[in-house]
């Protein structure tokens, strides 16, 4: 345990890529298996189930420091971090060597799930005492739930292929479909090359598109490029092998069980297929947004209802493997092919071909762009003809362009603090718009803004604060920002009517006036234009 918190301490030091894969290989060279599982699981995004409300752990932790509890609350805002404060406000423990991280993770954390207050407390405190601060901090956020310390894929594979001698494209596809904390699973995942590795049931390491950051002349010949929707939805892998066909999200998950008519369609495709593509809510032919998608992730059993009311369809985009022959090395123009005649033979609907779109320049290229979001989509893709099907995210085989956020100028209302190192500052904001003569709050955001204009807007919070609801401080109606989100919806949820995705601040606007912020009319203008754009499908290539 304390080795994995110091090097968890070293990660959040160290601010180049170089370092963070010399820290993660200096752990995983001496690392038992059982604790090196755990730890990689944990750095690639795993989060352990809360153990101990939090409201118990503040009171425990009062106690503990010799505090009443109106003092810790307000240390806790200061600090803007739960463990954090705890950690702090707690003496130095005694540093016990004796306990792997394996073993708090699998004895000790779920032991306190099932226990009464007092003895949690009991529990609680001794694992404080014996804890010295750097691994109490991370016991804490095992506790809790809160444990956040991600670490790139690409980053783990490169310190991995130090330690183990083994390439980074094999150690990719093992980790594809995710690992398991065990000792077998970490021996697994490090055995030599040649050695019965690979299962066959898990995907390939996804190829994802850069974003467009250079002129479109800048790529040469439009004819080199392959021009496809870029498709707001959940990117996923079909691989047919042996007697299943298996449905792999980007996250490593087997998303059969919610969108089990996909899966039966797969079941037509031939075995040692491997397919790459897009998972859609999907009717007549238009996507129905990503927000109804949600409803069917995570449902183990959708049932007869929610599969008529948003059915989905699976959206080819790319062959990696047919007749169980991989295919990453071959051209996109070749691969493409072999995924059409594919997806004719299967003669499924719910198995689509994602179209490509006929370019005659970049001016054209330009108006599809403008168009996307009539199309259901967030942009445009350009893949280059004749690019292998790589690892990651390559420069210069797959681009995406998005389209132009919308854009809105709205008032900022209420402020909170931010947490960890933006405790100390207001930096969590609610935008409103006018609806009549009230303001509406339509949407949150905390991004967007450099640390200069952070500063400028904690000081106006502080200055123009007129109320306070705990840690939130509702402000003067002055301020005016530009407000970027990348899609808008019903919601009976909001006052305002609407919900926006991926809000964020575009700019301060100094030079408006609050009462020439816009208005949930406006917004409902963008809504209808979104909902009653005629579905015009531009013409498609098929060579």
């Amino acid at each position: 345990m304390k080795r994995f918190a110091r090097l968890v301490a070293a990660l959040d030091r160290c601010r180049r890529t170089r370092e963070q894969v010399a820290a993660l290989a200096d752990y995983f060279r001496d690392a038992p298996p059982e604790d090196a599982a755990w730890a990689a699981c944990l750095l690639l995004g795993r989060r352990p189930r809360p153990a101990v409300p939090t409201a118990r752990l503040r009171r425990f932790a009062a106690a503990a420091a010799g505090i009443p509890e109106w003092l810790f609350a307000a240390c806790y805002e200061r600090v803007g971090d739960l463990a954090e404060t705890i950690t702090l406000l707690l003496p130095e423990g005694r540093g016990l060597e004796g306990v792997p991280l394996h073993a708090w993770l699998e004895e000790r954390l779920p032991a306190l799930r099932g226990l009464e207050e007092e003895a949690q407390r009991g529990c609680v405190l001794e694992a404080w005492r014996g804890l010295d601060r750097t691994a109490r901090l991370v016991w804490i956020k095992f506790v809790t739930g809160g444990f956040r310390v991600g670490v790139a894929q690409g980053k783990l594979v490169r310190a991995l292929a130090r330690v183990s001698g083994l390439e980074e494209a094999r150690l990719a596809s093992r980790l594809a479909g995710g690992l398991h904390p065990t000792a077998a699973a970490w021996r697994r995942l490090l055995q030599p090359a040649g050695a019965e590795d690979d299962d066959p049931g898990r995907p390939l390491p996804f190829c994802l598109a850069h974003p467009l950051d250079r002129p479109l002349e800048a790529l040469g010949d439009p004819d080199r490029w392959r021009v496809e929707w870029k498709w707001d939805g959940v990117r996923a892998q079909i691989v047919r092998r042996g007697a299943e066909a298996l449905l792999w999200s980007r996250g490593g998950e087997v998303l059969n069980a919610s969108f089990p008519e996909i899966a039966a369609a797969a079941m037509r495709l031939p075995g040692g297929t491997v397919l790459d593509g897009e998972l859609l809510a999907f009717r007549a032919g238009r996507p129905l947004g990503f927000e109804r998608l949600q409803r069917r992730l995570g449902r183990r059993d959708p049932g007869p209802r929610l599969l008529a009311e948003i059915p989905a369809v699976w959206m080819g985009y790319d062959l990696l493997a047919r007749d169980g022959t991989d295919l990453r090395d071959h051209p996109l123009d070749a691969r493409r092919a072999g995924l059409e005649e594919l997806l004719k033979t299967a003669g499924d609907p719910r198995l689509a071909l994602s179209p490509l779109l006929a370019v005659a320049g970049w001016g054209e290229l330009r108006r599809l762009r403008d168009e996307a979001r009539r199309r259901g989509a967030e942009g445009l893709l350009l893949k280059r003809r004749d690019a292998p099907y790589a690892m990651g995210r390559r420069r210069g085989i797959w681009y995406k362009w998005k389209a132009d956020p919308f854009r809105v100028d709205a008032v900022l209302t209420y402020a909170r603090r931010g947490h960890g190192r933006r405790a100390g500052l207001f930096t969590d904001y609610t935008f409103s718009v006018w609806d009549g003569g009230e303001l509406v709050p339509f949407a949150r955001a905390y991004s967007g803004l450099d640390a200069a204009e952070i500063r400028a807007v904690d000081r106006f919070v502080r200055r123009n604060a007129r109320e306070r609801f705990g840690p939130v401080r509702a402000v003067r109606p002055e301020l005016v920002c530009e407000i970027a989100f990348e899609d808008i919806r019903r919601s009976a949820r909001h006052k305002s009517g609407v919900a926006v995705r991926f809000p964020r601040i575009v700019r301060l606007r100094p030079d408006k006036k609050a009462a020439e912020a816009d208005t949930v009319a406006a917004l409902r203008a963008l809504l209808k234009e979104k909902e009653t754009a005629p579905w015009n499908e531009p013409p498609s290539a098929t060579s």
